[in-house]
């Protein structure tokens, strides 16, 4: 009988260690996310599921946006998942690209290029969708539209990697503002589907506190998920060649 509650409490406290250890990793180190919408195309596609590196900006207090330490400041072309600065129903975590960094002046001109700090940020007009070795290439039904009504471009950030951006023809703006300035503690964020993107250009520049971490690669990517979970990807809709993919 002593050796029956033995084991039961070993097997209690190993159980209680195992999900203490997950729950530390995902507050801590790394947390899995889905994309739930074409705001980051083509960088990223509905049912990605992406990696975080919560820690890569440092530690927040469980349940907080209050430091605990850190580790890194934001760069101009990280991508980010973060809370979102005014609360959208079913959207409790949102991805964006970050574009302006704290004291930055950002400017959207009539041809959709985007300045920062009065210097145009190296955007290149591509041939189709680009190299087909680097960039992941969509289908039309990836992206919603004929390919005919976007434009891709390939933007360069200032750690000298490149990735790429769409835009819709000419005449269209998204947003009826084109000039910004990035306070203290905050960035600017905004999506690579550039005219199809809810992000600072409405609601204002992102505190720095509501980051949850970087976007650092796709573990796994599908066309379709299980009975309309986004969680479960269905098995013959993988989209194989996204999978491990770092993103840029």
């Amino acid at each position: 009988m002593n050796l029956k509650k033995r084991l039961s409490g070993t097997f209690d406290f190993s159980l209680l260690f195992i999900i203490l250890a997950i729950l530390f990793f995902r507050w801590a180190l790394f947390e899995p996310y889905v994309i739930p919408s074409g705001s980051m195309l083509p960088s990223l596609l509905i049912h990605d599921h992406i990696i975080v590196k919560k820690f890569h900006y440092g530690t927040h207090m469980p349940f907080s946006k209050k430091w605990i330490m850190k580790r890194k400041a934001p760069q101009r072309g990280d991508v980010v998942v973060f809370r979102p600065v005014k609360e959208k129903k079913g959207m409790r975590f949102w991805v964006k690209r970050i574009v302006g960094l704290p004291g930055d002046k950002i400017y959207i001109d009539d041809e959709k290029r985007l300045w920062v700090n009065g210097q145009q940020i190296q955007q290149t007009l591509l041939e189709g969708q680009g190299d087909k070795e680097k960039f992941y290439h969509l289908r039309e039904e990836e992206l919603g539209a004929p390919f005919d009504d976007y434009r891709f471009y390939s933007e360069t950030s200032e750690k000298g990697y490149t990735y790429r951006i769409i835009l819709e023809g000419e005449g269209f703006s998204l947003s009826e503002q084109n000039s910004f300035e990035v306070p203290d503690d905050y960035v600017f964020v905004m999506g690579d589907n550039r005219d199809n993107s809810h992000d600072s250009r409405f609601w204002g520049a992102l505190p720095i506190s509501h980051i949850m971490g970087k976007a650092v690669v796709i573990w796994l990517s599908c066309d379709e998920t299980f009975f309309n979970l986004p969680l479960l990807c269905h098995p013959g809709k993988i989209r194989w060649s996204r999978l491990l993919k770092k993103i840029l």
